[in-house]
């Protein structure tokens, strides 16, 4: 008996809306998307944010500080969630959300051995092919064969991406390690990405796949610190204090948060796309914030990236 034909990645499992699902429907997918966009944006602080509080504090125990300083506020998230929506599962150790966890700190540790061995735009280029693991882990290991409209999508943002940041990547043999580094960290955060999707998809609820994959990379980069930060690990000035705090509210609660929200409705494929929103953020808060110049390829690296993700994006059926 033939196999049956295997549903594509963008519009798989309850995200997509149903057909006839009606305006409820489309204003939750509506939501996702504004999600997934915030998301990027509050991610797309972070670099400004870390090099506020790079004097002060080791690339380890800012990371560390950025997901354990958002633990009250995710908590208070998940107890108000939950309370507001009873049918929601409450599973302490979801195994997908626990996975999470573990990717993330994966993800965090080796974008900062990354920037330590390499360029910052030589990490940033590799770090950028996370959607292209999501694609192919999904694909191979979990059976969902891509659309074409994904992979279109897929190479226009890697096009716009390698405009945005192509021109200052260097090859350096002596940088090896920094670039392995670099995919390394796109590997884990596809990892994350459809880990989040599974959790999502057992019907937890975005705030508690958020805490419990934050206490899971609390833990982890508590460890790394002790065992591998070699410069300080708490700020000496109310700058580098508020520098964390904003770090954890904006680039890892909200962040992390909004996009558990989109990867409830939105498949991972998709969602994977944010990391390329997160370039388009950082390059025009580094240019708003920092008064970092943006060249006209950048600016059409920019173009691409939001017409692939336009190209992208899940239809209702």
């Amino acid at each position: 008996m033939p196999r049956p034909s295997l549903p594509d990645l963008a519009a798989t499992g309850p995200r997509a809306a149903p057909r006839g699902a009606g305006p409820a429907a489309a204003e939750g997918t509506g939501l996702a998307f504004a999600a997934l966009f915030l998301g990027a944006v509050a991610m797309g602080v972070s670099p400004v944010l870390v090099r506020v509080v790079s004097p002060e504090v080791g690339p380890f125990a800012s990371a560390f500080w950025r997901v354990a300083l958002a633990l009250p506020a995710l908590y208070a998230w998940m107890r108000i969630e939950e309370a507001t929506r009873p049918h929601l599962v409450r599973a302490a150790f979801a195994p997908a959300a626990l996975l999470a966890g573990l990717a993330f700190a994966g993800d965090l540790v080796f974008w900062h051995r990354a920037i330590l061995g390499t360029t910052v735009a030589n990490a940033t280029f590799f770090a950028t092919t996370a959607p292209v693991f999501v694609v192919l882990f999904a694909w191979i290991g979990l059976g969902r064969r891509p659309a074409a409209r994904t992979l279109a999508g897929l190479g226009l943002c890697l096009a716009g991406g390698a405009a945005l940041i192509g021109q200052s990547v260097q090859v350096d043999p002596a940088r090896l390690a920094g670039d392995r580094d670099g995919v390394v960290t796109a590997v884990f955060f596809a990892l994350y990405f459809l880990a989040v999707e599974r959790a999502r998809a057992r019907g937890l609820g975005a705030a508690r796949v958020t805490f419990v994959a934050s206490c899971v990379t609390a833990l982890a980069l508590f460890g790394i610190v002790l065992a591998a930060e070699t410069r300080p690990v708490l700020p000496q000035t109310a700058t580098g204090i508020a520098g964390l705090v904003a770090l954890a509210l904006l680039s890892h609660a909200g962040g992390q948060g909004l996009l558990s929200v989109a990867l409830g409705r939105l498949p991972a494929a998709f969602s994977s796309l944010v990391i390329f929103l997160e370039a388009v953020a950082a390059a025009a808060l580094g240019w708003l914030v920092l008064g970092e110049a943006l060249s006209l390829p950048q600016a059409l690296g920019g173009a691409l990236i939001f017409l692939g993700i336009a190209v992208a994006r899940p239809r209702r059926r």
